[in-house]
């Protein structure tokens, strides 16, 4: 096994959290339960996706409310929240009460542009200003501004008998702006995300520059360096600037035979379109990784984007079985992360 010149520091995993529609509850249930395993084995943190009128988690704050509650250590993120389909004041308020409800344990990871098929839903999300809406690095910038605490307006005091007004979002969560984490899948947006002091999550899915050959895994080693160098120039403090890889990830070790071959034919069937950019923006998307941990962690090390991280929130693959999530997390954080120079944290036990 190749000697990582950086072992990993941060293990951390990333979920869609999907649900069958005739029985919602039950896929939300099986999320916390897979966060309160999670916690168990030791795993850094816990990240959610975000989806909107899909049969997935489409209040992350809301479960990371509930996780916080039946965690205690765990970091809880969101990868990513898109802010074309939010408010930005109404988020600042409602995370950073979540984050004091968890200890300080919120991650927001997010994301700007218009929202996915918005011709289809912007006359019922924007009746009056879908033609108006910004959603530039202005709506986002907006946000960290308000979760920072800096003046909403000027009015601010007492009103009457008992009424206490304020000028800044509140409740206020100290520490939750330096948590704050950009979805970057380009070397702009990376650019963009270090200059305006937020850390970087890189995905699965990134967008090459036009100069650049279309290599997964050197587009990506492009730029995390590219948003290394910006941090520094930007004069963030060493080490403030995180930057976390996100890939799908499945390990096989402790795997029935009849969930290898239900894994196997989930990556059989994913794998073209990793063979050519797609689309107009030429979007690559990452091979899924699977089999034992030793294999895994030997195509990690080669792996160029994984050589400029310590931090990893590896994604569970869609449409799976709670059993086998449950499986992959176990093989990750007993096998794949050691494998990898990864350490699981201390559990705290229940007093006696």
């Amino acid at each position: 096994m190749p000697v990582s010149p950086r072992p990993l520091r941060k293990l951390g995993f990333l979920t869609i959290g999907l649900f069958d529609p005739a029985d919602p509850a039950a896929g939300h249930e099986s999320t916390l339960q897979i966060i309160e395993l999670g916690e168990r084995l030791g795993f850094d943190s816990a990240w959610l996706r975000h989806r909107h009128l899909q049969f997935g988690i489409s209040s992350p704050v809301a479960m990371m409310a509930a996780a916080s509650q039946r965690s205690s250590r765990i970091e809880l993120g969101t990868a990513v929240t898109p802010m074309g389909w939010e408010n930005p004041l109404r988020l600042a308020e409602d995370l950073a009460t979540v984050d004091l409800l968890s200890g300080g344990r919120i991650n927001p990871g997010l994301s700007v542009g218009e929202p996915m098929h918005y011709d289809t839903v912007k006359d019922e999300l924007y009746p009056n200003s879908s033609a108006s809406e910004d959603f530039s690095y202005a709506r986002v910038d907006r946000f960290a501004r308000f979760v920072a605490g800096e003046p909403v307006r000027a009015f601010s005091g007492r009103q009457g008998v008992v009424e206490e007004f304020s000028d800044r979002v509140e409740p206020h969560s100290p520490g939750l702006r330096e948590r704050l984490w950009y979805g970057a899948g380009s070397r702009r947006s990376a650019v963009w995300a270090a200059a305006n002091g937020f850390n970087l999550l890189s995905s699965s899915v990134i967008f090459p520059d036009e100069d650049q050959d279309p290599v997964f895994a050197l587009v990506q080693q492009s730029q995390i360096r590219a948003y290394r160098e910006a941090a520094a120039a930007s004069l963030q403090a060493p080490g403030s600037a995180r930057v976390s890889q996100g890939l799908v990830v499945i390990p096989t070790d402790s795997a029935s035979s009849s969930q290898r071959e239900k894994y196997k034919q989930y990556v059989h069937e994913r794998l073209p379109r990793t063979r050519a950019p797609q689309g107009p923006r030429r979007m690559l998307f990452a091979p899924d990784l699977i089999g034992t941990s030793d294999q895994i962690a030997e195509q990690l090390y080669a792996h160029a984007g994984f050589q400029e991280v310590d931090e990893v929130a590896f994604a569970l693959p869609f449409s799976f079985d709670h059993e086998d999530y449950a499986q992959i997390l176990t093989d990750m954080a007993t096998t794949l992360g050691p494998a990898l120079g990864w350490s699981p944290a201390e559990v705290a036990r229940d007093p006696q």
